[in-house]
């Protein structure tokens, strides 16, 4: 959530950095701007008469010490009005008090000075490739006639049990999805991220607090008679964690993993770009999060995207590294890293992680604070995430890529979790 401070104090800043993401902001600042005039003069006007009742309190012990009992009563008839008054005002600034969260809370985040402006993800930046050396089979399909032909995945049955996007996995294609997990989640604790197994459900207040509400409402699975929402991603509980807390400096960072299944309606999505593992709607997703001083979170950043490639180099899958433009990145973020896979079956490029910086966007939600050494006081920390990573187009590339003519090549790093080099 952008403070209120920053935007009383330079709104055209907000207005210019939120153009980048193509949105005319500036009649939504300026009713805000307006809301929040009326809200501080209410609350002065509050505070005044209060003032005023303390000091007629006063007055009325003095009376009637001195034995003035009319005079006193016509001071505690002048006392009743006020606390009449400063109780409508009270119900007045409620009120305005939670249209001004509203509108705060449907503001995007302002990106980073480096982002571009853009429309959409054609206005992206590759900022890195890589690729070993490899080459495609003879005849290559797409994963889905692959998972048909080894018996890995079975759609069908998943549609008939629950529906389109909740497939089965089967045999060895069970196997590779526990394999890849194991696999992440020991690579990211090997850098230095706990382990942590969070609930796959939850609350209303965090999903405000990292901003998938009110944004991503409708994208949600929602349980309305325990308002209890199914997560997108780990991301939620995991940053979640530390709501309302305040952490020592020397704390930081904070890096946290999790695995989990993410649950995601994904309403609107069709054609033949979501065709198989490309678009599920649940599906199996290991994260990183960490909790950062606000002078190290850029170059941490740069750490947490150099730890995803780490990742897909030692799977030996040829990705390349977009910088998302602004009118492309997530409503919290305030820079993104994308990376994406080369499906040669497919021939196209399959997103499988975003690596973003929040700033302090998710913090002023969350109300998640550091303690400075220095003076003592607290200050709103950092927060970044990313996906390390996401299974289903991990595994669509790993079975494209790898196909040959005596079946699927399992790459080095990860035959040892799997306990198979081929799938045949």
């Amino acid at each position: 959530m952008l403070s209120l401070s920053l935007i009383r104090s330079n709104p055209e800043a907000v207005v210019a950095a939120l153009a980048k993401r193509n949105l005319d902001v500036k009649p939504a600042i300026e009713a805000l701007l307006r809301l929040n005039e009326e809200r501080r003069r209410i609350q002065t006007e509050s505070e005044t008469l209060q003032a005023e009742a303390n000091r007629l309190a006063k007055e009325i012990g003095g009376l009637m010490r001195d034995g003035r009992g009319a005079e006193a009563e016509a001071v505690k008839a002048r006392t009743t009005e006020i606390k009449a008054s400063i109780q409508a005002l009270a119900g007045e600034l409620e009120q305005l008090e939670g249209q001004e969260r509203d509108q705060l809370l449907r503001l995007p985040n302002m990106p980073y000075e480096s982002v571009a402006a853009g429309k959409s993800a054609e206005d992206n930046e590759v900022v890195a490739e890589w690729s070993p050396e490899w080459s495609l089979a003879d005849n290559a399909v797409p994963h889905w006639e692959l998972t048909e032909r080894y018996k890995l995945i079975d759609f069908e049955r998943g549609v008939k049990v629950t529906g389109a996007g909740f497939p089965f996995y089967t045999g060895k294609g069970a196997r590779l999805q526990r394999a890849l997990i194991q696999f992440f989640l020991d690579r990211n604790t090997e850098a230095g991220y706990l382990e942590v197994q969070p609930p796959h459900f939850v609350n209303t207040a965090s999903g405000y607090g990292t901003g998938q509400l009110p944004d991503k409402d409708g994208q949600m699975y929602h349980m309305g008679e325990d308002q209890l929402y199914a997560i997108p991603t780990a991301e939620v509980p995991v940053t979640n964690m530390l709501r309302d807390e305040i952490l020592p400096e020397a704390d930081l960072p904070v890096k946290l993993t999790a695995y989990s299944p993410c649950f995601r309606r994904e309403a609107g999505s069709y054609g033949k770009d979501v065709r198989g593992l490309n678009r599920l709607h649940q599906f199996d997703k290991v994260e990183i999060v960490c909790v950062e001083h606000p002078s190290r979170s850029y170059d941490r950043l740069e750490e947490m995207v150099a730890h995803v490639a780490g990742l897909l180099q030692a799977l030996e899958l040829p990705y390349r590294v977009l910088r998302l433009c602004g009118g492309d990145m997530g409503f919290t973020s305030a820079l993104t890293y994308d990376f994406e896979v080369w499906s040669a079956a497919q021939e196209r490029w399959l997103e499988v992680s975003s690596v973003s910086n929040f700033e302090t966007f998710q913090a002023n939600r969350l109300m998640l604070r550091y303690r400075s050494e220095g003076d003592g006081k607290p200050y709103m920390a950092h927060t970044l995430n990313g996906s390390s990573l996401a299974l289903p187009r991990v595994v669509a590339a790993l079975l494209e890529n790898n196909q040959t003519a005596e079946g699927i090549r399992i790459p080095k790093a990860l035959a040892a979790y799997t306990g198979f080099e081929w799938i045949q």
